[in-house]
């Protein structure tokens, strides 16, 4: 009983914290990162500077959402696996909660007002990916190599838009970087004691491995819900590159089978750069907002788990052993061939649907790149942005 009390007080710690931070952390995944590293390094002193850049390696060298994950290892770092995941609930609760509300509200989409919201929402979604797609662009294709990639997966991913196509160009781009992208190396941070021994974690990574190759299978039993979780999934296990990635993944898995409205759907991802915490809990709004049941809550809940799913289990399944992949050349350079083609892919998805569906007018062009000006020249907010550009979208629609 007596060694039950520290470990319910350190989770008790852990939630609150990553509670706090879930509340308050606005800016994207890169913030994220800054704010965790002034709470846990500089405040707490939980970590040191090298310590804390080795998570952040290896959190951005796998697919899923780098600052989730980072979360989610700091609370297992701290206390264990529970720990680790009273972190996650903590990071993303607060966001999600707002997502299944704006989910429930979303009949303010419905009227003249309505429309011109979700149009103002539209061209949020036009600024925030150009901005997402020049600052990728400048880290993961700084080469004639990873520029090729990039534009030959762009123009075919316009072409063929679904997630098959996707899948095998991320695949054949991984290939194409083993080939062509050996020169150079990721950065390599200290070496620190990750305290997850090899079992849990080969037992994390052959999970990811089954429930993936599952997919299939799950599609054709035609139940709703594990379809649903599905889709959600594989999403999530593809996300390299950063959390905007997210929206042509979803795009293609949810509104080309009719599950969810064109319109909705993008109204919702503006308004999911307005919350704090990470942009995958656009999949809790989603799962609400879903045609087939299971929606509402329990659609909003199998969104969340399932989109978070791969990224936490790949994660805790590679800390005992990224001593070993960190090194090895053929892996660095798949990755640099795999995030090239996220770049040509969140590119045809910013012509098609972003661009095509979002900008009818110059007028609509002036007010989207106003709003990239605002983001990537002023450095403001992303939530000041939603706001100024919703409220004119109802003013001028």
């Amino acid at each position: 009983m007596n060694s039950e009390r520290p470990q319910i007080s350190r989770l008790r710690e852990i939630f609150a914290v990553f509670l706090r931070l879930g509340l308050t952390s606005f800016g994207g995944p890169i913030a994220h990162l800054g704010y965790f590293r002034d709470e846990f390094v500089t405040r707490r002193k939980w970590f040191s500077d090298d310590a804390y850049a080795d998570i952040i390696a290896l959190c951005q060298f796998l697919p899923g959402p780098a600052s989730s994950q980072a979360g989610f290892v700091i609370g297992v770092q701290r206390g264990g696996l529970s720990g680790g995941i009273a972190a996650w609930i903590g990071f993303t609760l607060p966001s999600a909660v707002l997502m299944v509300a704006l989910a429930y509200g979303a009949a303010i989409f419905s009227g003249t007002w309505g429309e011109g919201i979700i149009n103002g929402l539209k061209l949020v979604a036009v600024a925030i990916v150009a901005q997402a797609i020049w600052g990728m662009a400048r880290t993961l294709t700084p080469d004639l190599q990873r520029i090729a990639i990039a534009i030959a997966a762009a123009a075919i991913a316009i072409f063929f838009e679904n997630a098959a196509a996707q899948i095998s160009l991320i695949a054949a781009a991984a290939l194409l970087g083993i080939l062509f992208c050996r020169k150079g190396s990721m950065a390599q941070a200290a070496h620190m004691h990750w305290g997850v021994r090899r079992g849990p974690a080969i037992v994390a990574l052959v999970l990811f491995v089954a429930i993936f190759a599952a997919m299939p299978f799950m599609s054709k039993l035609n139940i709703a819900a594990l379809s649903l979780f599905g889709a959600f999934y594989q999403a999530g296990a593809l996300v390299f590159g950063g959390g905007h990635v997210v929206l042509p993944l979803l795009e293609a898995t949810l509104v080309g089978p009719g599950w969810v409205d064109h319109e909705v759907f993008l109204a919702g991802y503006g308004a999911a750069q307005a919350m704090p915490g990470p942009l995958f809990t656009f999949a809790a709004y989603l799962g609400a907002v879903a045609l087939p049941y299971p929606n509402g809550l329990a659609g909003a809940a199998i969104g969340l788990v399932a989109i978070f799913l791969p990224g936490l289990l790949l994660v805790y399944g590679a800390m005992p052993f990224w001593e070993m992949i960190r090194r090895q050349t053929l892996g660095q350079a798949a990755m640099k061939g795999a995030n090239a083609a996220v770049v040509g892919i969140l590119l045809a998805a910013f012509y098609d649907p972003v661009w095509t569906s979002g900008i009818s007018g110059l007028s609509d062009v002036a007010l989207a790149l106003a709003g990239f000006v605002a983001l990537v020249i002023l450095k403001a907010p992303p939530w000041t942005v939603v706001l100024v550009l919703a409220t004119a979208g109802a003013i001028f629609y």
